[in-house]
């Protein structure tokens, strides 16, 4: 049996950071298990799969030594809201707050493979396999994996996502809100400049978010109900264009659709606990949001700041619960406001009777107009609070 001091069941982005943070700051033996490609093959073309990376996980990347190593992104100045329904709009500028930029859109397979890259000097054990059991032990777990093979540790790491095993298998319970909604995703080429700019139109049956990857290249992330989403996706490539640069009332010109359209269900689930003794969620096992904002792979990132500090500082055993649930305590609540955030921002936008149509531009304009709230509101959104 292999023996490592802290197994990290996932490596995506944020088991990988979790392994990179951890190997840094401590001499623990770290095991990665991740049955699919670690190191995504990159491609000349954009993937369609991207993160808004703000400021403060910029930072972080920068500790660990991976930001220099993230080949492609693309920094954006400004972020325009408006709004279908009413006469309310938000626009959010770096230089309003001194700042250089607001973040950076990343294909998500670059940061991976900037990930993988960094952890090529670290002391870092993959293993290509999958998951079968875990069982509790009195200094941690133990694992046993569908090859065969069996691991123990002293603290066990669940970063394999929204549907986590591990947090299955520990009997973590947590809660789910299906938006009966799905996010359609795929990279577009306008006619006009995306001006370092993202933009998000709330129309009224769904939401339209352009992340630019370049001048004239963008990811987009169309939130619908099932029903529209089916639709849209049903739809020829010219005919979903053709819908899309209506729906942002043609503002870049006509779009061209560079890649397969695709669609996955929006659901918001939160793990009731992050932790039990000898066993730690972060990232998406713990908390997976309407990605209305982007921010998902943000609070991961901060998850694994939060965990990794707390470990490299503490003089107990790796398993020790009172450590992981002062990260736990950390971490909760500044994930569970983002998570509400996006959830009553979903509803706000979907309804659209008269009053609440007026008070939403309202509200949008007094934010709008208030350097105050919206200094605030940016700050919140750069990882700056």
């Amino acid at each position: 049996m292999n023996n490592f001091d802290v197994v990290i069941v996932g490596g995506g982005m944020v088991g990988q950071a979790f392994a990179l943070s951890m190997s840094q700051k401590t001499n623990a033996t770290i095991a990665i298990i991740e049955p699919n490609n670690p190191n995504p093959k990159l491609n000349k073309d954009f993937h369609t799969r991207v993160s808004a990376i703000t400021p403060t996980s910029e930072l972080f990347l920068k500790s660990i030594g991976v930001w220099d190593l993230v080949k492609r992104k693309h920094a954006f100045t400004q972020t325009k809201v408006w709004d279908q329904n009413s006469h309310g709009n938000l626009d959010f500028n770096a230089t309003d707050d001194d700042l250089t930029h607001l973040g950076h859109i990343v294909e998500n397979d670059v940061i991976q493979s900037a990930m993988f890259i960094a952890l090529d000097d670290a002391k870092v054990t993959f293993i290509s396999a999958k998951l079968d059991d875990i069982e509790k032990t009195e200094k941690g777990y133990q694992l046993k994996l569908d090859d065969d093979q069996s691991l123990s540790c002293d603290l066990l790491i669940g970063a394999d996502g929204a549907r986590s095993r591990i947090r299955d298998l520990a009997h973590i319970e947590f809660s789910e809100t299906n938006y009966q909604q799905k996010a359609i995703v795929c990279n577009i080429r306008s006619d006009q400049s995306f001006e370092d700019t993202t933009w998000q139109r709330f129309l009224s049956d769904s939401i339209i978010a352009l992340l630019p990857l370049s001048d004239h290249e963008a990811s987009i992330v169309w939130s619908a109900e099932n029903h529209l989403a089916d639709e849209l996706v049903a739809l020829s490539t010219q005919d979903f264009a053709d819908r899309l640069s209506a729906g942002v009332e043609y503002r870049f010109g006509q779009f061209e659709v560079l890649n397969e359209v695709q669609a996955f269900p929006l659901i918001e689930r939160s793990a009731k606990d992050y932790v039990k003794e000898g066993v730690a969620l972060i990232g998406d096992a713990a908390h997976n949001i309407h990605p209305l904002a982007g921010q998902g792979v943000n609070l991961g990132f901060a998850d694994v700041e939060e965990l990794s500090n707390q470990l490299r500082d503490s003089t107990k055993s790796l398993g020790d619960y009172g450590v992981l649930r002062t990260y736990a305590r950390a971490r909760r609540l500044d994930n569970e406001l983002m998570a509400k955030t996006m959830t009553g921002l979903n509803w706000i936008y979907k309804e659209n009777n008269e009053p609440l149509r007026w008070l939403r531009g309202f509200g949008m304009n007094l934010v709008n107009e208030n350097p105050t709230l919206k200094s605030f509101f940016q700050a919140h959104a750069t990882g700056k609070l």
